[in-house]
Formats: C-alpha cells, structure tokens, sequence
C-alpha cells in the first residue's frame, strides 16, 4: 500500500483497534498469477506475535485455500468519504483545490495457515460467534443449534489462521492540509450528517494527539 508519511499511522495499539473495529475484512491471495479475494470476519489475537495473529475462516468450496498462496494480504477498511473542494477555505483564497477522498484503513500480511480439525473450528465459531452478538439482549450461541447441524456446517469450512508478519495503517484525512482546510473538513463532515461521522470522529481523534 502507498502511505505517505503525512498519512501514515504506526502506532499498534491505534491499529489493533481499527482491525477490531472493522465489521468485514478482505481476505487476499494470489496463486498462478490470478488475485482472489473473499470478504471475511476476523478475530484478533493481539498477544500472538510481534504484531498479532487473525483468525477466520473460509468454506470449504471455496478454491482459495486450496491454491498455493504464498503470503496474504487482509485489508481491514475504516470510515471513508467524499471531499469536496467547497469544504476548503482556500478555494475561495485562491481556487488550487480538487475533489478527493479521504479514509481509514489498515493492511496487514503473513502467510495462512489452514487446518480442518472439528474442535479447533468449533472453538474459532464459537469465538466469532461471542464477539458479534455480545450485547444484545438474547446473544445467540452456537450451542443454541442442534449438535448434528453444527458438526454438518464445521465440515463445510477450513479454518484459517494468519500470523501478522507485517502491518500498515493509512489515515488519509486532509492531514496535508493547511490548518483553515482542516477545520474547514470537520465542518464539512459535520453538515454532511450521520453517514460523515466515523470520518470526523478519526480526524478529531488525530488532531488531539498532534497527528494533523
């Protein structure tokens, strides 16, 4: 991924908390020459390794885990908008302004490793499963379906586990920017409504810890 330095986020904890806050991320392999790429959830492990480890799974028809991979990219994308030129004070100074888009996102590769056994895919469900429905008023569990079916679904997918070898993250919010610009955007955002907001809160929460 092209990050230039003005956009560049390095520190984990911040990085780790936008995987984690990433719904769904994108699974990407390339084997004989031809990218394939599956849209997953993960979990994060964030003590295993020096950057972390994912875990997810594919189903089992899916070609993509039977492929010599090599490494692997997954892409966990963030909040992201349009801009346009009228969020800047400078157009109106001297017009040197074009549309753009501005966004969050983070990269991460290693190399998959892939495995079948039924207690290690129940556990990873199981996982994945306590994460997305905690919260709610009834959470649901795997336990809730009746044995014979979950051993029937554990059989129809192959477990995937990705140790992070490397990780980059690209918060791409005006930070190059001249200070007027900048608040020019979070004013932008703001009257942009609720679909704006993911945008503004990561640009606010850069510029209170001197990133813009």
């Amino acid at each position: 991924m092209y990050v230039p330095e003005a956009f560049a986020e390095t520190r984990l904890t911040v990085l780790h908390d936008a995987i984690e806050a990433s719904g769904l991320a994108i699974f990407v392999t390339a084997a004989n020459g031809e990218p394939t790429a599956t849209h997953l959830p993960m979990l994060l492990a964030r003590d295993e390794g020096p950057f972390g480890t994912l875990h997810f799974h594919l189903a089992r028809a899916n070609p993509q885990w039977q492929a010599p991979a090599g490494a692997a990219l997954a892409i966990f994308p963030g909040p992201d908008g349009y801009v346009s030129p009228s969020a800047y004070p400078s157009k109106a100074e001297h017009g040197r302004v074009v549309p753009t888009w501005n966004y969050v996102t983070v990269h991460a590769t290693g190399r998959p490793e892939f495995y079948h056994e039924p207690d290690r895919l129940l556990a990873l469900v199981s996982h994945l499963t306590a994460r997305h429905e905690a919260g709610r008023a009834a959470p649901w569990q795997v336990t809730d379906a009746p044995p014979a079916y979950t051993a029937q679904m554990l059989r129809a997918i192959v477990g995937v586990t990705l140790r992070i070898d490397t990780l980059h993250g690209k918060w791409k919010l005006g930070q190059n920017r001249p200070a007027a610009d900048r608040a020019g955007l979070l004013a932008f955002y703001e009257a942009e409504g609720a679909a704006y907001a993911p945008l503004a809160s990561a640009a606010e929460s850069r510029s209170e810890k001197g990133a813009i």
